[in-house]
């Protein structure tokens, strides 16, 4: 039998938290600007969250979109971030820091990992971008780290399979591997029956229109990496229907 016991659903709302432990999640990450890859959410959201929420939340701590090699303002706000989470109550925090020569930052995440007291740490996405995955996986163990977050070091867990093996094997019962990347009702049962991972991670999110009557198109309020104009009139938001297809095609693997 499949060891899978744990499936998250990322997040970016107090109302998709909502949806996603309605619909079946076992835990949330929650984040603003998902399609950034994840930043720190505002403090109102995050004491929103943990207000409706039945599930444990772990809150993504990033100041800012692109690489993780902060500066010492950038890193600082990370701390006082990170202070006031779990001054909060915030079960888990999700971070990461690296060093220009893709290493982890060992000083900075030996800082992070003490300042979250009793928070349960996850190392995200970074990890797949570090030079060599499994030497940093014993740093993790060593600082601390309770789960890393990865895709294999591919952009998808299908195409990262292999990868995702060895890390689970080696980390045995030392660290989690929370595996992600583009996991969906058609695919998951695919990487479960490849890998045996014990939690999975991921976003089902779908557009909506805007309920708004009267829409200007004169202005626009951002630009796509393109350099195109966003389309203000069009949103993202969780899909319960989705979050619920995936977890019942995860948890059909797991009973094979």
């Amino acid at each position: 039998m499949n060891p899978l016991s744990l499936i998250e659903v990322c997040v970016e709302s107090i109302d998709a938290v909502v949806t996603a432990q309605d619909h079946g999640a076992d835990r949330v990450e929650l984040c603003a600007s998902l399609s950034e890859g994840g930043l720190t959410p505002s403090l109102g959201v995050i004491r929103g969250a943990l207000a409706v929420a039945r599930v444990p939340v772990h809150v993504m701590l990033r100041p800012r979109a692109g690489d993780f090699l902060y500066s010492g303002s950038e890193y600082a706000s990370m701390l006082a971030d990170l202070h006031f989470m779990r001054e909060a109550g915030v079960p888990g925090v999700v971070l990461g820091c690296l060093t220009p020569d893709a290493q982890i930052d060992m000083p900075r995440l030996r800082e992070l990992v003490a300042a979250a007291g009793e928070m349960s740490v996850t190392f995200h996405r970074a990890f797949d971008l570090v030079a060599d995955p499994f030497h940093t996986l014993e740093d993790l163990i060593a600082c601390g780290v309770k789960r890393v977050l990865t895709s294999g070091q591919q952009p998808t867990a299908l195409l990262g399979q292999e990868c995702l093996g060895q890390l689970v094997r080696q980390a045995g019962e030392r660290i989690v591997i929370l595996g992600c990347g583009g996991l969906r009702p058609a695919n998951v049962a695919a990487v479960l029956q490849a890998v045996p991972l014990r939690e999975l991670h991921f976003s089902a999110r779908r557009a909506v229109q805007s309920g708004m009557r009267v829409q200007s198109r004169a202005v626009n309020m951002g630009q796509s990496n393109t350099g195109q104009p966003t389309d203000e009139y069009s949103q993202e938001e969780t899909s319960g229907e989705q979050v619920a297809a995936t977890i019942a095609a995860a948890r059909q693997a797991r009973r094979t």
